[in-house]
């Protein structure tokens, strides 16, 4: 039984429906604008609380953090983002800041708002070292924070701060494995520090489908990669099935890249299922945002089978009968598969037409 999409595989990586290929602009508009109104939110507080006027600060703040957001979604996020994830925590942040407090001197030192405002300039010497160091501080603790959130993961970071998963709540999910094939033999073939390499590489490019059409990378488990939707999230544009499809597409344009640095180039397959999941808080020491059931154990077990599928992907029929459009691909039912933890096993559906039957896991 076959079920047909809109398109076929290339097709399935263009814009649709809900435009979810903008997510990545939207994420940079986002940090732009967050950017943006801490600087005019901090002139502002630096003129109150030094009797200046009001827009001088107001307008200094807009100018250096435009300038410092445009970098850091233009630059940063972009030209030069491989270079700067090839650095460490400490060394990005400084080297960001460097450039923050470079912009901020020429700001504070010419006279560019005095320009605008038409006016003479008026800023005193003391006033100007004071200004000079309150905005370095207050960029440096931006760049900070942007670091951390990068780190952390900016849902994560929102959602420790709002407290939503503070006590456990139960949440319907798209959860998605994806699992680097493979793995163990390239692990033997790169060694330790070669196969951390291979695998930063590969989760970076493939974090950035994710971003694309607005899921979660929830954590990297060894090779593997566990990514989930929110219901609403997931349903549209069958995003889940878009988002792994896009993910290979990433791979193959690479492939060359890893051929001639690595000797390799990645592969990977998945699986896909929805339903009830536990989110929480837990820990102390360090603490984290976890995701428990049923849910976790069944598509970690579908990965496995995935292993001997052609095409390398399973999605139970509960997942993919939740999309609220069309797959983007054709796919075939494969049946009830056997499955440990379930009697009766699980409806299962794949890319291929030729799909081959699946062992118990």
């Amino acid at each position: 039984m076959l079920f047909h999409g809109q398109n076929r595989y290339p097709a399935a990586l263009l814009p649709h429906g809900g435009g979810h290929m903008n997510a990545r602009l939207e994420r940079k508009l986002r940090v732009l604008v967050t950017i943006v109104a801490a600087g005019a939110i901090a002139g502002a507080a630096f003129s109150a609380t030094h009797e200046l006027p009001l827009l001088s600060g107001i307008i200094t703040g807009l100018l250096i953090s435009s300038i410092l957001g445009g970098f850091e979604v233009l630059i940063a996020d972009g030209p030069i983002r491989a270079w700067l994830s090839g650095r460490s925590f400490t060394a990005n942040l400084l080297i960001k800041s460097a450039f923050y407090a470079v912009v901020i001197l020429a700001v504070q030192w010419f006279p560019v708002v005095d320009a605008i405002l038409g006016r003479q300039r008026e800023l005193a010497s003391d006033t100007f070292w004071s200004s000079l160091i309150y905005s370095v501080a207050i960029s440096i603790f931006v760049n900070l924070a942007l670091a951390i959130t990068n780190l952390v993961g900016g849902r994560a970071l929102v959602n420790f701060f709002t407290g939503r998963y503070h006590a456990p709540v139960e949440e319907e999910r798209f959860v998605m494995f994806v699992d680097i094939a493979g793995s163990t033999t390239l692990a033997e073939q790169f060694g330790g520090v070669g196969i951390h390499r291979f695998l930063d590489r590969t989760f970076r490019l493939l974090s950035l489908p994710v971003v694309d059409h607005r899921g979660e990378v929830l954590a990297y488990v060894g090779d593997e990669m566990i990514v989930t939707w929110t219901e609403r999230d997931g349903a549209k544009d069958a995003r889940p099935l878009r988002c792994f499809l896009a993910m290979r597409d990433e791979l193959a344009r690479r492939s060359e890249q890893f051929e001639r640095e690595f000797g390799a180039a990645p592969r990977i397959r998945g699986s896909l299922h929805f339903g009830p999941v536990i989110i929480g808080e837990i820990g102390d020491v360090k603490r984290a945002i976890v995701f428990n059931g049923d849910v976790m154990n069944t598509t970690s077990r579908l990965e496995a089978l995935s292993r001997d599928i052609a095409g390398g992907f399973v999605a139970s029929r509960e997942a993919v009968e939740r999309f609220a459009s069309k797959p983007p691909v054709a796919l075939c039912d494969l049946g009830r598969l056997p499955i440990r933890g379930r009697v009766d096993g699980i409806d299962a559906m794949g890319f291929e037409d030729d799909a081959k039957p699946a062992r118990a896991v």
